[in-house]
Parts: structure tokens; C-alpha cells; sequence
């Protein structure tokens, strides 16, 4: 569950909130001679200014491909080919924009949510394996999904206090 929370507040971080950095990219996948690959791993990722992101592949044909990916990923940045370099311009945050990042940062979330749950049914479904084969008591069991239980409450709001404070920095004018 820690893992879950520590990966959705990786994500968040890479949600922008105005300002250009190279970790926008690092889940954007291209189309790397027919397997999905991440654009760090075919191209250099650099900052050309506070509001400009510049990606030179590492091989003149992935240009477009990488150009392509970036384009079509849910980040909304429109880059622009210049020779074998991309420019990649951060544009201004718009109300229309910020709702969208909302909606990105919420679909996280709720993707964390269901990680934490998942470990919730894996570990219930080990509770119940080890009743029926006997090795824990009926009273044991009961109080170790209730420990499960409230582990999950636990995580489930500290995830819901990370989006919150998340929106509250990308409404923040």
C-alpha cells in the first residue's frame, strides 16, 4: 500500500503546473520498431528554457514516430520539429486546461485507489486460505480484516488528502 501511495505521488509530481521539466515525458511510449518504449530510452530529454522541453532521438528516423507519441499522449503538449530536434512548448495554463490536469490527476488517484483495494482481496483471500487450512483461529482471522480493513481506510485517505492538496496547487493562480 505504501508502494501505491508513493507511486501515485510520483505521478502527481509530474503533473506540471506551469513550468517545463523532463519528467513530463518519462511516461509518454513510442513506437520503437514495433515494441512500446518509453521516449527517454530513444531520445535525450533536455530543458532548452523554464517553458521548452527539447528531445533529439538518438536515431534520425525516430523523429517522427517520437514527435507522433508526444502528440498523441495525455499530456496535451503540441511539439514542433526542428531538423532532427523536437521543441516542445509548455503552454500557458488555462481554466479549461487546469480542469482537464484535474481530471488526469483524479483518474490516478482513483487508479491508486484500486491498487490499495486489490491488496485489500489479496490479502483477505490469504486470511481465509490460512483459516481453512487451519493454521489461524476463526477470532484471529476476524481481527486481522479488520486490521486490513482499516490499513486500507487509512491509505485510501491519505491518497484522497494527495489529490486534494494536488488540485488546490493547480487551481492556485
Amino acid at each position: 500500500m505504501h508502494k501505491s501511495l508513493d507511486a501515485l505521488k510520483v505521478d502527481l509530481g509530474k503533473v506540471r503546473t506551469g513550468r517545463a521539466h523532463t519528467g513530463l515525458l518519462d511516461h509518454v511510449m513510442v513506437d520503437y520498431y514495433g515494441n512500446p518504449t518509453q521516449v527517454n530510452q530513444v531520445a535525450n530529454i533536455t530543458l532548452i528554457d523554464s517553458r521548452t522541453i527539447g528531445v533529439q532521438p538518438w536515431e534520425k528516423n525516430m523523429v517522427g514516430p517520437v514527435e507522433r507519441a508526444i502528440r498523441d499522449s495525455d499530456v496535451g503538449l503540441n511539439p514542433a520539429t526542428n531538423g532532427d530536434m523536437i521543441r516542445v512548448p509548455m503552454p500557458m495554463l488555462t481554466e479549461e486546461r487546469r480542469r482537464d490536469l484535474i481530471k488526469v490527476i483524479k483518474s490516478e488517484g482513483e487508479n491508486a485507489k484500486i491498487a490499495v483495494r486489490n491488496i485489500r482481496r489479496d490479502a483477505n483471500h490469504s486470511l481465509k486460505e490460512a483459516l481453512k487450512n487451519k493454521e489461524i483461529a476463526e477470532d484471529l482471522e476476524r481481527r486481522l480484516q479488520d486490521e486490513v480493513q482499516k490499513l486500507t481506510d487509512r491509505f485510501v485517505a491519505e491518497i484522497d488528502n494527495a489529490l486534494a492538496a494536488k488540485e488546490a496547487d493547480l487551481m492556485a493562480v
